[in-house]
């Protein structure tokens, strides 16, 4: 991930409902999320590999950036049939109702 995917103001971010990382709408727009096609918190992620944290928020394997700790939202059940129909295990990170 090059620095410029790492958003340059805290108005306006917005999370990725399937992994959490956070970027500006712009930024979204115009690049979408590098590990996959409205947050409480977020954390850094700038090795991956080594963090405890990456490995308890199942994160290890993406890209480095910044995440949300928590998202509120669904994805549409279009998608939740095509990313099971592709075998990809979606974990939800919605904790607005806790």
């Amino acid at each position: 991930m090059s620095f410029d995917a790492i958003p340059k103001d805290l108005r306006g971010l917005r999370a990725c409902l399937v992994c959490s990382l956070v970027k500006s709408f712009d930024q979204f727009e115009t690049d979408g999320c590098e590990n996959c096609e409205e947050f409480l918190r977020m954390k850094a992620l700038t090795t991956p590999t080594d963090s405890w944290v990456a490995k308890w928020q199942r994160l290890a394997r993406f890209t480095r950036g910044i995440y949300a700790i928590s998202v509120s939202g669904t994805l549409p059940q279009s998608t939740l049939r095509d990313m099971k129909n592709r075998g990809i295990v979606y974990k939800s990170r919605d904790r607005s109702q806790r």
